[in-house]
């Protein structure tokens, strides 16, 4: 590690953007959608899970491969988060960053380290699909 006070986040992702960050050698985040103004890392594991879990793995958005949900773990440097307010998403317990889509190639050079995938979810077949 290079000495840096770090902050764990958590980041529920579909196929398409684990694709990506994939590509870019497990370090970075692919640039926000026109349509997605903010990017939205999570700051506890079960709120990741339960977004991936519940939403991904029903998302046309994910890629359209089984609606496949991953839950992924990073590091970003304290002092270069701080400029940035914990927001609650409709819950004490949903907490996430708001990170202006703009901001996240800078964002980007502050994670330290890999991002890893530490979880996935697929959704359960339906007895339609049987």
């Amino acid at each position: 590690m290079n000495g840096k006070q770090t902050v764990t986040l958590f980041r529920p992702v579909g196929q398409q953007e684990l694709d990506l960050i994939q590509a870019s050698g497990w370090k970075q985040f692919p640039p926000r959608l026109y349509w997605q103004p903010i990017f939205y890392p999570v700051l506890t594991e079960e709120y990741a899970i339960m977004i991936a879990r519940d939403w991904n793995t029903k998302d046309p958005n994910s890629g359209y491969v089984g609606y496949v949900g991953y839950v992924l773990q990073f590091d970003v440097e304290f002092d270069y988060l701080n400029q940035y307010e914990v927001q609650e998403a409709g819950g004490r317990d949903l907490k996430e960053y708001w990170i202006p889509s703009e901001d996240l190639q800078e964002f980007n050079q502050h994670i330290i380290g890999t991002i890893d995938v530490i979880h996935e979810f697929r959704p359960v077949p339906s007895e339609e699909s049987s």
